[in-house]
């Protein structure tokens, strides 16, 4: 144990450090996404192989929605991926495929409802987030859009709902 604590003083210091090749892995789908020759292909792809990497990483579930501060390998992830789905969410927008009024700030809506969809049927059907998911996109094409009652949320507003969840 001593040895453990004296490469990693925290417990968020060894949490980061275990879960750095799947904080790269993030990255790379996204990268790999926004590679991707038509928009609306990679954004999907993003979300799809971003939620099979959090149901192969369930600490990455964490780490992405509720540690808000973070460590350091942590926030700089968040750096590297912030621009990407922006970039993601644009294409598909200009392509006309994604709704106009989807925001970068509603894909982590779309993970956090994508996680407790994994969380909860795990034991019983592992792939039943593949289903959720799938009616999830059809609902995000611009073709299928109804105007919404509600605006997405601020970053004050996730980190307050982060807060609240790291209380619980």
């Amino acid at each position: 144990m001593g040895t453990l604590y004296r490469h990693f003083p925290s417990r968020d210091d060894l949490v980061d450090a275990v879960l750095e090749d799947a904080f790269d892995e993030f990255v790379g789908i996204a990268e790999a996404a926004l590679a991707e020759q038509n928009g609306w292909t990679g954004f999907r792809h993003f979300v799809e192989e971003g939620l099979l990497l959090h149901a192969r990483e369930r600490g990455l579930r964490e780490v992405l929605a509720w540690r808000m501060s973070g460590k350091e390998r942590a926030e700089a992830m968040r750096r590297r991926i912030e621009p990407l789905i922006g970039r993601l969410v644009a294409r598909a927008q200009e392509e006309g495929r994604l709704r106009s009024d989807f925001s970068p700030a509603d894909v982590g809506m779309l993970f956090w409802g994508g996680d407790r969809v994994i969380e909860l049927s795990a034991g019983v059907a592992p792939k039943l987030w593949r289903r959720y998911l799938g009616f999830l996109l059809d609902g995000l094409q611009a073709e299928a859009a109804t105007p919404l009652g509600e605006p997405p949320l601020t970053r004050a507003q996730v980190r307050r709902i982060g807060r609240k969840k790291q209380r619980q």
